[in-house]
């Protein structure tokens, strides 16, 4: 009994620490890089590819595990997302517009110039459509990373990440819904409406109970992806509809957004990294990373959210239209900046909306992972320099 206390005690910290999600979800791809690379490879293609069909009469929904997995469970992960977003704007980061300029156009700043940079190399290819996929920040991992300085950095650069983070996954949302429907079927778009005109009841009675909006919200989840719009975005207007305080004042939306996050952060998205990280490497050479797709993703993500994310902070401080975060200094912010070029789940997520070929998906998955690996160590080496510089500061002035 006592020897399984240690033992105990330390799960127990890690999943506790804010580090510990970012950690699982980086083991989770490499576990996908040894199975796509072993003898387990044709299980892994084999799983990934068997059909789940969920029917009545021949009508219903039969899709391969990864679209359940890419459709479905990424649609919880932007239920959640909604969740905290709604919350940021009712009463927490983004309900202050002034607190939200500098973040704002910082994440402005670091979609627009990795687009920018994808597009230089890949103007007048196939490869093109994926142009979104090194604008994504996974919020998850850059804060994981930024969790392992502990307090050696100010907790303003914190606020600051979290809130370019969550405003980077808002642009995300839109552009997923402006730009990644296809073969869009209007009539089920109808009959979305009534679900969604049920929750939004619900939201103005101020209902407490959760079950009515979560069976609504899987009623219109299966008319959007049936009308071809992404199926995710039902995800983020469900949790639009839930209450930030209910009729005895108790708020649904913290409960739910309480209970859902462990599942979210430990299970759906390590099962998603899991199921869309697998690069295979047979085949490949390392000069296949100067492909234009995998170089545009990479640069994209290292050089671009660099640029994006830093450049636009400086000129909003140097032009006096915002401070730099309390405590920080200019380091800080480039370590910020190669931060948020981890995209990760949702440069992922982007590619496998624009892309079907095999080949070219497995580019993207280079891409992705290179320009993550490389910005987080970027990022994290950053930020070390900085720590050290400020406790030698201390100390000198001590």
């Amino acid at each position: 009994m006592d020897s399984q206390m240690p033992l105990q005690r330390a799960i127990d910290r890690f999943f506790s620490s804010e580090a510990s999600g970012g950690i699982l979800l980086m083991l989770s791809a490499v576990a996908a890089l040894i199975v796509a690379n072993s003898a387990l490879a044709p299980f892994y293609e084999s799983w990934l590819n068997s059909y789940f069909s969920v029917k009545l009469n021949d009508e219903g929904i039969a899709k391969p595990l990864i679209l359940w997995i890419n459709d479905g469970l990424m649609a919880i992960f932007f239920f959640l997302i909604g969740l905290e977003l709604k919350k940021e704007l009712l009463e927490g980061k983004l309900k202050n517009p002034r607190d939200v300029v500098l973040p704002g156009m910082a994440a402005v700043g670091g979609m627009v110039v990795p687009a920018l940079v994808f597009f230089a190399l890949n103007s007048g290819l196939v490869s093109i459509k994926g142009w979104a996929i090194p604008a994504a920040t996974d919020i998850a991992f850059a804060l994981g990373v930024l969790a392992l300085m502990g307090d050696r950095v100010p907790s303003s650069l914190k606020v600051f990440l979290l809130t370019l983070a969550i405003l980077d996954d808002m642009g995300a949302i839109i552009i997923i819904a402006l730009f990644y429907t296809a073969n869009l079927q209007v009539d089920y778009l109808y009959l979305a409406l009534i679900p969604l005109a049920g929750m939004v009841m619900l939201n103005l009675k101020g209902a407490h109970r959760i079950a009515p909006f979560i069976l609504l919200a899987t009623i219109m989840w299966v008319f959007v992806l049936k009308s071809g719009v992404h199926a995710t975005l039902a995800g983020v207007v469900a949790a639009f509809c839930i209450p930030l305080k209910d009729k005895w004042g108790k708020s649904p939306l913290h409960s739910l957004e309480h209970a859902l996050s462990p599942y979210v952060l430990y299970l759906i998205v390590p099962i998603f990294a899991f199921a869309n990280a697998g690069v295979v490497f047979k085949g490949m050479s390392v000069t296949d990373i100067f492909l234009p797709l995998p170089l545009g993703i990479a640069l994209g993500l290292i050089v671009g959210k660099q640029v994006g994310v830093f450049g636009v902070t400086w000129l909003m401080v140097k032009s006096r239209l915002a401070k730099l975060p309390a405590g920080a200094n200019w380091l800080h912010i480039y370590g910020v900046a190669c931060l948020a070029g981890i995209g990760f789940t949702m440069s992922l997520f982007i590619g496998s909306l624009s892309f079907d070929d095999p080949a070219l998906m497995n580019q993207v998955r280079v891409g992705v992972l290179t320009g993550s690996v490389v910005s987080a160590i970027l990022g994290f080496s950053a930020l070390k320099i900085a720590a050290r510089r400020d406790e030698k500061e201390q100390a000198v002035a001590a």
